[in-house]
């Protein structure tokens, strides 16, 4: 049992005990969407960078083409987990009540802005695209991704934020 606080101080958690509530809201079957959604985007951003580099080391069109494909697909995939995310965000008091959730939403927003910007500059002419620019903004866009996905998984593994013990 807790010792008793003095009454001018108050322990936050137990003044707010929606603190705990942090399961998922958006699920399949007891199985997060936003969790289910993520890895595309960050394997893709990983992947248009690996393509800028093989096209810079061999020059093969074919590498190229797929960085256009990697990074609008890693923007597009990117742009659903985050409308997920921001839905349980908003939706799970648990969760919304947290700084680190909203420290996560703050890098989630600017690897969004890196990845359409991304994809957005190989649009037109996306062989041309890749240097200098093009690799710059992947290896920006995977390092952002790396500092994403820490925060996020420091919430899951942390604080168990989006799981659930039911196994709906």
């Amino acid at each position: 049992m807790p010792a008793e606080l003095p009454p001018e101080l108050v322990d936050p958690i137990q003044a707010h005990p929606e603190f705990n509530e942090t399961g998922s809201k958006i699920a399949v079957a007891g199985h997060p969407i936003h969790a289910m959604l993520v890895a595309f985007p960050v394997a893709l951003a990983f992947c248009t960078f690996g393509a800028d580099g093989f096209y810079w080391l061999t020059g093969e069109l074919f590498w190229a083409r797929a960085a256009l494909w990697a990074s609008g697909m890693a923007f597009l995939i990117g742009v659903l987990a985050g409308i997920s995310g921001t839905v349980e965000l908003l939706m799970v008091p648990g969760i919304r009540r947290r700084a680190a959730s909203w420290s996560h939403f703050i890098f989630a927003m600017m690897l969004l802005s890196v990845l359409g910007a991304n994809w957005g500059y190989r649009l037109d002419g996306y062989e041309q695209a890749v240097l200098p620019w093009g690799i710059l903004v992947s290896a920006l866009a995977a390092g952002a991704t790396a500092l994403t996905g820490w925060h996020g998984g420091k919430l899951v593994f942390d604080y168990q934020i989006g799981t659930s013990s039911k196994g709906r």
